[in-house]
């Protein structure tokens, strides 16, 4: 029986290993932290990822790796594929970890991206800021996720206090200062790519954000034909750039017709979600029949689906589980602020009947705000 290992053994991990139970599949997670909540469904070590016995260990007992976070050291992924297959790979890891390696990469393949600058000191950030514009975004270039790492920075005059909030990371995680992008609607394309080269990806996702935290995501989001085959050919020339092996999203900007790249991420994806029950092959199915050479599942979407994320502590699940096409997700862990606890998914055959199921959903959870965009879009 084949045993796949995760590196990371959060959300990600636990739904990978109940994907993978059909299939037949064993699976062995490392992790960090004693509750991490992949370890209610496989067997886990608790290591720091740096441990270099904790990870001969591990490499002896599967037959190929992945992981199911980007901030997994590269070093200890490029240590590892010494002993077993890793797929993505360590280099598309390492870019992935790197704003500054990943914009330069979009820009070199010719994908459109905001304007951007390194900052390594204070005045590097003067230098930025003379190049790039105000308003605009001072991110870690390494670390952030969900908001984390950033400052917004209106006008010139907040250049005292960004550097105060992130300066002291320059010498660590290195600094980005972006170009900020009134954009009308964020989207993303997750796509998967088989250890042959064959590209499959899902329809596009529309996404809303809190606090920059993804809240809801939409699919296939309601775009024309020119604008998904955009995005695919973003995804695909990064794909093969990378030599990617396994399922990936990029995240997009729409501004003016155009779309914009804003980062990539190295595993499966939040706004991939809604694929477990919207799709003919979910995004974890299909990254598993990735990096294990199998062939790649359909990514049909059946229906249209509606993911909602709850942040901080659960809901009630009643009024979800009460319609015919919601599907509920408890990823087991303990409440905390800003922290991604569980999600939900609602599908219909037609968007008429997502929009009255999702109304019904908001409104007997109080959760009225956090629909409204997605309803304003369905209606």
């Amino acid at each position: 029986m084949t045993t796949v290992g995760i590196l990371g053994g959060g959300q990600l991990a636990r739904m990978l290993a109940l994907s993978g139970a059909p299939l037949g599949l064993r699976f062995l997670v490392l992790d960090s932290a004693p509750d991490a909540c992949a370890a209610q469904f496989a067997p886990m070590l608790q290591a720091d990822y740096r441990d270099q016995a904790a990870l001969a260990s591990f490499a002896d007992q599967v037959d190929v790796a992945t992981f199911d976070f980007e901030n997994v050291p590269a070093e200890s992924a490029e240590w590892l594929a010494t002993r077993v297959p890793v797929f993505p790979s360590p280099r598309a890891l390492a870019v992935a970890q790197d704003r500054m390696a990943e914009k330069s990469l979009f820009r070199e393949l010719g994908i459109p991206v905001p304007e951007f600058a390194a900052v390594d000191s204070r005045e590097g950030l003067e230098a930025a800021l003379a190049r790039v514009g105000t308003p605009c975004i001072l991110k870690t270039r390494r670390l952030g996720y969900d908001g984390k790492g950033q400052f917004r920075i209106k006008s010139p005059a907040d250049a005292d206090a960004a550097w105060e909030a992130l300066g002291a990371q320059a010498a660590t995680v290195g600094l980005i200062l972006e170009g900020f992008v009134a954009f009308q609607r964020e989207l993303s394309v997750v796509a998967a790519r088989g250890r042959d080269g064959e590209l499959r990806a899902w329809p596009l996702t529309e996404n809303w954000h809190e606090s920059g935290i993804l809240s809801a995501s939409l699919a296939p989001a309601q775009v024309d034909q020119a604008l998904q085959a955009q995005a695919l050919a973003a995804a695909r020339k990064v794909a093969e750039a990378l030599d990617y092996v396994g399922v990936f999203a990029l995240e997009l900007f729409l501004r003016d017709g155009v779309l914009l790249a804003n980062e990539m991420a190295p595993r499966v994806h939040n706004s991939g979600h809604w694929t477990i029950e919207g799709a003919e092959t979910s995004q974890f199915e299909n990254h598993l029949r990735a990096v294990l050479g199998l062939p790649l599942g359909s990514t049909r979407a059946v229906g249209h689906s509606v993911m909602l994320n709850w942040i901080g502590a659960m809901p009630a699940a009643l009024p979800v589980l009460s319609e015919a096409g919601g599907h509920w997700h408890d990823y087991g862990k303990s409440p905390r602020q800003g922290r991604k606890v569980g999600h939900a998914t609602l599908r219909a055959d037609t968007t008429a009947e997502l929009a009255e199921s999702l109304e019904r959903v908001g409104r007997a959870l109080g959760r009225e705000a956090q629909v409204a965009p997605v309803l304003a879009r369905l209606r």
